[in-house]
């Protein structure tokens, strides 16, 4: 099995599984995961370690965007199997624990279902695990976060961006050295259930706040950067800021 693994700068690879992307950070032998993908895609998610060099072993830390089914499918089991930590911000350490669960529902993706691309994407995320229980048993929460913080002492160096409206403790990751900004759910490329193309708000029906993302736009638009990689949909190339914008006028 391979996986869709690109390449987006020195040592940052996006790769796509179901409907959803992760990120790898390489740093010689060592890793960051950003993001784990659905449950299904636990398969795809080791080919990419190996497609990349890694074993997944050497996965120093998984860094969590949030934690919705489609981005921590594999984390528990990374922590359990190699005792690899996994960290999220504080506010979305007792969501990863499942201590409750802030995520759109079966009933409301059915009420949804008429909408063009929402039926096949909620079947595609049904086969994928999207309502597996799948907790971190012991998930960490980022020692500081905001403007005071410096870089995660981790390969790639991330600095974790709070980015709250789509979960409570929601945060993208930037990567200044590089250009990069790990957007998750705060800033998308695309989606099966959006008529849009390039970035974009994910539709208000998966936000638990949807004016609190609109306003984590405005977060987005303040870094540095000229390539995103969102949690959904593809590398977008040209200023950061200008995608974030972009999205905010276009937004639900």
């Amino acid at each position: 099995m391979r996986a869709d693994v690109q390449q987006a700068a020195d040592g940052v690879f996006l790769v796509h599984g179901t409907h959803t992307n992760w990120v790898i950070l390489t740093e010689g032998d060592a890793v960051t995961l950003i993001d784990t993908g659905y449950p299904g895609d636990r398969a795809l998610l080791l080919a990419s370690l190996a497609q990349v060099g890694a074993a997944p072993e050497a996965v120093s830390a998984v860094l969590l965007t949030h934690a919705h089914n489609d981005h921590i499918g594999s984390a528990e089991y990374l922590r359990a199997t190699y005792g690899t930590p996994v960290y999220a911000h504080e506010a979305e350490v007792p969501h990863a624990r499942r201590d409750f669960l802030h995520q759109v529902s079966a009933g409301r993706v059915a009420l949804e279902a008429w909408r063009p691309g929402v039926l096949r994407w909620g079947l595609r995320a049904l086969r994928s695990g999207g309502t597996a229980h799948v907790p971190v048993l012991e998930p960490l929460a980022f020692p500081v976060t905001g403007a005071e913080a410096g870089p995660l002492d981790l390969p790639g160096r991330p600095l974790p961006v709070p980015t709250p409206g789509h979960t409570d403790g929601h945060c993208a990751f930037h990567l200044p050295q590089a250009g990069v900004v790990v957007s998750g759910d705060a800033l998308a490329g695309g989606h099966p259930t959006s008529r849009l193309a390039g970035p974009q708000l994910l539709p208000r029906m998966f936000h638990h706040d949807t004016a609190a993302a609109v306003a984590s736009l405005d977060v987005l638009a303040g870094l540095d950067g000229d390539l995103l990689l969102p949690g959904h949909g593809p590398v977008h190339r040209g200023p950061v800021r200008e995608a974030a914008r972009t999205a905010r006028a276009f937004a639900p």
